[in-house]
């Protein structure tokens, strides 16, 4: 079923009710706006590859293509929204959405990724977020916003819960006595099941899943091929660990691991700089927004756009 977006003129009726997707405004023949399906994904791509013109469309193909059978939380699409103008699309939004244990039971969140609109089309784009971020048991977060849509964002009821980054050499740390630090590929065997799986998937998709055990404890990191300095320079992101100050405590060991690996820099959310890292901070980028009851925490990138599509 179609759900269609208010037309240019205004105009439209009552839409057409759907329980398995948001409610939606007003509908008029033109403007409409469906769940992608995977009949979808080639022109999806190429829609994409338009709008955001240093990616290919094999890249989004490929990340696109990833989601296919992936487990889902209930309701929830499995790659986003389409928007079409007399059946051409013109728009789309990625959603990447996961279930994860916080501890305090699993949470459901998703990660709006890539949102584009043709320009003849632009006076849509608010009102196509607006729409599909209506769920109240789930948290939207944005982890890639470009600086001139913050206020945009923040428009749409999103708020920063992380506001630059750090960028660190950890080897540059004094590494830790008595400790290890071992890649994972398959199950470590001395992690929580939930944290075995998010080191075990992460892997398969090209990250670095390490394991530091310290003290008769272990400790999860994940780490991700990324590039900084207009994609000139080659470092890693941090993509999931319990707490960053377990990074910085043990940044050394880490670094020395990831030097091996030919990357020495590490890129890490951050709200200010981080003690104990050997580094700078900045807010030129970096920037994060959310909205929802589950807030992610700093350190928590998993099953996100940086995964998925690299």
């Amino acid at each position: 079923m179609t759900t269609s977006l208010v037309d240019r003129t205004g105009q439209g009726c009552a839409p057409q009710a759907d329980a398995a997707r948001p409610a939606a405004p007003a509908a008029t023949v033109g403007v409409k706006w469906r769940q992608i399906r995977e009949e979808d994904l080639p022109t999806v791509a190429e829609l994409l590859s338009r709008g955001f013109r240093l990616r290919p469309k094999a890249y989004w193909l490929r990340g696109l293509q990833r989601q296919v059978a992936r487990a889902l939380p209930a309701n929830c699409p499995r790659y986003g929204y389409v928007l079409t103008d007399q059946g051409r699309p013109v728009g789309a939004i990625l959603m990447v959405s996961s279930t994860l244990d916080t501890g305090a039971g699993a949470v459901t969140r998703c990660n709006l990724s890539s949102w584009y609109v043709d320009p003849g089309c632009r006076n849509f784009a608010s009102l196509l977020v607006t729409s599909v971020t209506k769920k109240k048991d789930v948290t939207y977060f944005n982890i890639s916003p470009a600086p001139h849509t913050w206020k945009t964002v923040e428009a749409q009821g999103f708020a920063p819960y992380c506001l630059g980054e750090m960028t660190t050499v950890p080897a540059l740390a004094v590494p830790h006595a008595g400790t290890s630090v071992t890649r994972v590929t398959s199950d470590p065997g001395d992690l929580p099941a939930d944290e075995a799986e998010i080191l075990i998937e992460h892997a398969r998709f090209g990250c670095l899943s390490l394991v530091v055990a310290c003290d008769g404890r272990h400790y999860p990191f994940v780490f991700q091929k990324y590039r900084i300095a207009k994609r000139l320079m080659p470092c890693w992101r941090l993509i999931y660990c319990r707490d960053v100050a377990d990074f910085a405590r043990f940044a050394g060991n880490l670094g020395r691991v990831l030097l091996l690996h030919g990357r020495p820099i590490v890129v890490v959310d951050a709200n200010g700089p981080i003690p104990g890292l050997v580094g700078r901070y900045s807010e030129a980028r970096g920037r994060k927004y959310a909205k929802g009851p589950h807030v992610p925490r700093l350190g928590d990138l998993a099953y996100t756009e940086g995964v998925f599509f690299n």
